[in-house]
């Protein structure tokens, strides 16, 4: 998931952004993508040790993977508060204390007696992740010449993107070896690591111009961004909606625990290759062309794999292609839609796409809310409906798409 940033309030001539743009650049970018890294295992982890998470606390595997959707709820809900509120924090303050809280928040999920403590703790997660993933990006920005922002961006970036590609699998091998809760420790240790490194390394960066929290909102009024960010929630709830529950899906597809792990790293390789790749299709082809091919491609797998599930065959390769394909028919929508809504607003970049990573939460909320609700029913049942959301993507893209809006100066 990416995030553009604010800009940094220095001009390009004097002041700290200017002191930053020398050899601690490119170390301190490097710290960041690594912080990045931190937050997103964290968001995607609990998927891959669910099974083990729900028994120890005498909950079922719905009612833990509810965990994913209070940390998305809260994530969509804090990211603009936090923005406006901290907005004029130094940076290096803000992503220190944003990393000691994702640690904390951690340690307590690693400890928690009870699933009501755990979901509190998920909900302090989030706070953390929201308040830093956005800040590092306007750090890197920062941290070096105009020309190479870009290259730094991507580096920060490529953090959650390796995360989205590691996260599950590592959840997944830290049931099997060390157990949850120490993975959990494990990752609130590489926050605590982050936050020191952030605090030796990164230079002192002012904070950013506040911008009112109904300003923010305001954007989504406009109508070349009212029609897009609809889409961003409901496709994702297709994809999502049984991300929390792919080991009990590939339990249901005939997969034993030998086989989860190259599994879900399957899985995380073809979210990398559908972020990737749609940015580059989006260049070439245009947004739209690229959201019709990929939400078609999902609606496909995720038929494909309800009718795996319902097959009864040996279907552990044809398994490790639709898994593949899922993850890259889920990832591909973000770039994409982020290019529509920076031409729909171009003065406005980092409200809109704050606000597509608001709605892109949302979604996630509400697959993996609706996930967890049917699964009792089988992974049958919410396969098919996520089918059936996918399946609505294309034709609400032809209308919205159809609208020619002027963009917003």
């Amino acid at each position: 998931m990416r995030h553009i940033p604010d800009k940094v309030t220095s001009s390009p001539g004097r002041g700290p952004a200017r002191r930053a743009a020398g050899p601690r650049g490119p170390r301190a970018t490097a710290v960041l993508a690594l912080g990045t890294f931190a937050v997103g295992t964290d968001a995607y982890v609990v998927a891959g040790f669910l099974p083990s998470m729900a028994r120890s606390l005498h909950v079922s595997q719905g009612a833990a993977g509810q965990s994913a959707t209070a940390f998305a709820v809260a994530y969509a809900v804090l990211s603009p508060v936090l923005a406006t509120a901290a907005a004029r924090l130094p940076r290096r303050t803000l992503l220190v204390v944003a990393l000691l809280v994702l640690a904390g928040a951690n340690l307590g999920t690693a400890l928690a007696p009870d699933f009501g403590s755990l979901m509190a703790c998920r909900v302090l997660a989030a706070a953390g992740a929201a308040a830093f993933t956005p800040t590092a990006g306007a750090a890197a920005a920062a941290l070096v010449p105009a020309g190479r922002r870009a290259r730094a961006l991507a580096v920060v970036v490529g953090g959650l993107t390796v995360a989205t590609a590691l996260g599950v699998p590592l959840g997944n091998l830290a049931e099997r070896t060390v157990g949850w809760r120490t993975g959990l420790a494990l990752i609130a240790a590489l926050c605590a690591v982050c936050a020191a490194a952030v605090r030796a390394v990164l230079p002192a960066l002012p904070g950013a111009p506040r911008v009112a929290l109904r300003v923010r909102l305001a954007a989504v009024r406009r109508p070349g961004v009212a029609g897009v960010l609809p889409l961003t929630a409901v496709g994702m709830a297709a994809g999502f909606g049984l991300y929390a529950y792919a080991v009990p899906l590939m339990r249901a597809l005939g997969a034993g625990s030998s086989a989860q792990t190259w599994l879900l790293s399957l899985y995380g390789l073809g979210a990398l290759a559908g972020s990737l790749g749609a940015g580059a299709a989006a260049d070439r082809f245009g947004p739209v062309r690229v959201l019709t091919v990929g939400y078609l491609a999902l609606t496909g797998t995720l038929a494909a794999l309800a009718a795996a599930v319902a097959a009864d065959v040996d279907r552990l390769a044809v398994s490790a292609v639709l898994l593949a394909a899922w993850g890259a028919a889920t990832w591909f929508q973000t770039p994409a839609q982020q290019v529509r809504l920076i031409a729909a607003a171009p003065g406005e970049t980092a409200v809109v796409i704050g606000l597509n990573a608001s709605a892109l939460y949302v979604g996630i909320a509400a697959g993996t809310g609706l996930g967890g609700l049917l699964l009792p029913h089988g992974v049958l049942v919410p396969l098919l409906c996520c089918a059936v959301l996918a399946a609505l993507c294309p034709p609400y893209l032809a209308l919205t798409a159809r609208r020619r809006v002027r963009p917003t100066p």
